[in-house]
């Protein structure tokens, strides 16, 4: 028995508001579920799970209709869908009702329910969220049961505000796989058993490294699944240093090809910008300048302005600025050297304005 297991798809988001891309990051969460899809239709596994938020928030009916319309173009792959913490099953969601196609299964209960499909011989539990926030493991206690040969379980949730639950006594339950959702970044929890897919694109910056989805095969030998990487966009932390003789705009430049290097038409990557070094005394660079390269979310400058201490010594003579150096200036560790930085600039600018 072969699946594919998908999660937090969050169609409807729209991520980095208020950059120039943000629109286009909305679209492609559409199009990669799009995409997800087609690649069912063309690998027809026998299971396609989706471990809770599929919806960024409670579904339009027009977009249920969009999404039923899709899971019909894979009619040789059931689909078994439960509702997560974002799309949670409302007294007036369209969830309720909604006449899925014939190879769609949604688990709607807010308790532990079971679809048996013989043809697979699996059997597929889990349950949907109710409301926003779950503090107890429903799924404590479910157990295998019936006449199946094969048994999945469909679980959102993990942390403290949403089914907190134990890894290993969830794999202790005795289920073939534990399809995990509501943890954007993917992860093994038990091997073989029990695994966050993470979301299918990342929606925020701190989810780093590739998303995708899991892909696993259940048979006599046990339970083998592998991650695949299917994002069209990455976020990526890029460490530039710098030296005193570096401009703005030769700054600007370098990060322009930094951008350019990572172009390679497959996957888009979304940059957190951080500058270490030495920078010139006089100069500070401009965030926004650099965000403005290009598809850069964050900027953090770490970089410590180059001043030339004996020089300064030898200037101010016997000086508060002489005494605040020397006080300073055989300290290594980073807080001395901070204090340093930002004590010399405030005396200087101090005297100059004085």
């Amino acid at each position: 028995m072969r699946f594919i297991h998908i999660a937090d798809v969050h169609l409807g988001m729209q991520p980095d508001a208020g950059f120039p891309w943000s629109e286009e990051r909305g679209e492609s969460i559409w199009e990669s579920f799009r995409r997800i899809i087609r690649l069912v239709g063309r690998e027809k596994p026998d299971f396609l799970l989706i471990a809770g938020d599929l919806f960024q928030r409670q579904p339009l009916l027009r977009e249920l209709k969009e999404v039923n319309d899709l899971f019909a173009s894979i009619p040789e792959t059931i689909v078994v869908l439960i509702a997560g913490n974002h799309d949670y099953v409302k007294r007036e969601s369209f969830y309720r009702g909604f006449d899925w196609a014939d190879n769609m299964v949604m688990l709607l209960s807010p308790g532990p329910e079971c679809v048996e499909v013989p043809e697979k011989k699996t059997a597929v539990y889990g349950c949907s969220y109710d409301k926003k926030e779950i503090l107890e493991n429903r799924l404590d206690g479910v157990r295998p049961e019936g006449k199946m040969k094969y048994h999945l379980l469909l679980a959102h949730g993990g942390d403290a505000r949403h089914m907190p639950w134990n890894p290993g006594r969830m794999a202790q339950a005795g289920f073939d796989y534990i399809a995990c959702g509501h943890i954007h970044k993917p992860g093994i929890l038990i091997p073989g058993k029990m695994a966050y897919a993470g979301a299918l694109e990342p929606t925020d910056e701190t989810q780093l490294g590739p998303h995708g989805y899991i892909r696993g095969t259940v048979d006599e030998h046990g339970t083998r699944i592998q991650f695949v990487p299917f994002a069209r966009y990455e976020y990526e932390d890029l460490v530039l240093n710098v030296t005193e003789d570096l401009t703005q705009y030769a700054l600007e430049t370098k990060l322009k090809q930094e951008l350019a290097l990572r172009e390679d038409g497959k996957i888009r990557k979304i940059l957190r910008l951080k500058l270490v070094g030495h920078r010139a005394a006089e100069l500070e660079f401009s965030p926004k300048r650099l965000l403005d390269c290009g598809r850069v979310i964050s900027v953090e400058d770490e970089t410590r302005p180059a001043y030339d201490l004996e020089q300064l010594k030898k200037t101010y003579g016997a000086s508060l600025i002489s005494a605040y150096i020397e006080v300073f200036e055989t300290k290594t560790d980073a807080q001395s050297q901070k204090a340093l930085d930002y004590g010399l600039e405030a005396l200087l600018a101090a005297r100059r304005n004085g």
